[in-house]
């Protein structure tokens, strides 16, 4: 599903990424492991379409994403890719519901049938009586489920996380990570995740280690 082909990138004189070439399948969830500088975030931005590398290629679904438009790039990002950050990076004038709607706004989802796919996906996350709250009146377990379900609004290709139960306790570390379970399980979701947390690595399919910008095993 998603195929990654000598992917390199710098800054400046620093080598990111020396060469990553990566294949991830439909419905895995994948975990990227390594120490701070490793080139981790860069290689999730570069799957992401927010970053471009120096050489190599991207395809997702067999499309060679790396020589897209940023036209088409911004298109192809809203529709077939979700983000789940550290920070949830809500929107704090919004409600949870409108928070969820947004990327359906974006992509041109008429607002009736945007409404109705947030409140199931808000329903499915427990949060039904939380729709109408502002970020501010959410817990921080809450605002990342919230996070989960806007980057599902437009039934994604793929999930992208970076330390996404980096800001939670232990608890609700636990019920975020089943979570990425029980939605592999109900859409078939495929996750990328960087992450430091040993347990999140743990139940994933597949951990890939970094170091020093190159894939020390898969």
């Amino acid at each position: 599903m998603i195929e990654i082909k000598n992917i390199t990138k710098s800054f400046g004189t620093l080598q990111v990424l020396k060469g990553i070439d990566l294949k991830i399948n439909k419905s895995e969830i994948v975990s990227i492991v390594g120490p701070s500088g490793a080139g981790k975030t860069t290689l999730l931005q570069i799957i992401g379409t927010l970053d471009k590398p120096d050489g190599g290629e991207v395809y997702i679904n067999d499309t060679l994403v790396t020589k897209l438009s940023s036209d088409k790039l911004s298109e192809f990002r809203n529709k077939h890719i979700g983000f789940v950050f550290q920070f949830h990076q809500l929107l704090p004038e919004f409600t949870a519901l409108e928070n969820v709607m947004m990327p359906a706004y974006i992509a041109g989802v008429k607002p009736s049938e945007a409404k109705h796919r947030a409140t199931d996906l808000l329903a499915f996350m427990g949060l039904s009586d939380r729709a109408s709250h502002r970020p501010n009146e959410l817990s921080g377990g809450e605002k990342q489920r919230v996070a989960v379900a806007r980057a599902l609004i437009n039934n994604p290709d793929v999930i992208l996380a970076d330390e996404p139960s980096g800001s939670l306790d232990s608890h609700n570390k636990q019920e975020l990570h089943q979570l990425f379970l029980d939605l592999r399980e109900k859409y078939g979701q495929t996750f990328i995740i960087v992450t430091h947390d040993e347990s999140l690595a743990n139940m994933s399919d597949r951990t890939i280690h970094m170091k020093d910008g190159n894939i020390e095993s898969l």
